[in-house]
């Protein structure tokens, strides 16, 4: 979704036209327990035409495929699910949490009132990261990139 009903907040092209009252209005619009089923919150920033034709090459297609289809042999071999479809205790059991990524992701979790969903989506999603870097336990590292992904959006202009 668009970060207001302009779409330009945040914009380094474009000026916001909205006030906060219209931004938390339209964000208030999904409700908290719709977002919490949402596994990735990605904030893709519009970029200059300059910017955007002009970047280097990524990762091939080709490449990103094979990477993500060891990962998910890796999922498979241990519990026999692909990561996303571990439910209730197999997430605790699988996904392998170092001492220091539980007590960062508790206190995080804590502090940020996080639902037990959310809690349980991003171990899921910091051992989809951990697979993808052949890890065998989920460490402080992959649970601070799979916080990433489950930022909200910014409220206010």
């Amino acid at each position: 979704m668009n970060p207001c009903p302009c779409g330009y907040q945040g914009s380094p092209i474009h000026s916001c036209r909205c006030t906060p009252d219209q931004v938390h209005r339209y964000q208030s619009k999904l409700s908290g327990p719709l977002m919490d089923r949402i596994d990735l919150h990605i904030e893709v920033p519009a970029l200059p035409a300059h910017e955007l034709l002009g970047s280097p090459a990524g990762e091939s297609s080709e490449r990103i495929r094979n990477r993500s289809g060891e990962a998910r042999k890796r999922a498979l071999a241990r519990q026999g699910v692909a990561n996303q479809a571990l439910t209730g205790q197999a997430i605790d059991t699988h996904t392998r949490l170092d001492a220091a990524a539980s007590k960062f992701l508790q206190a995080a979790a804590a502090q940020l009132g996080w639902s037990a969903r959310s809690t349980h989506r991003t171990l899921k999603i910091a051992r989809t990261i951990a697979d993808l870097a052949a890890a065998d336990q989920t460490g402080l590292a992959h649970v601070a990139e799979a916080m990433q992904y489950r930022r909200v959006l910014r409220t206010g202009v």
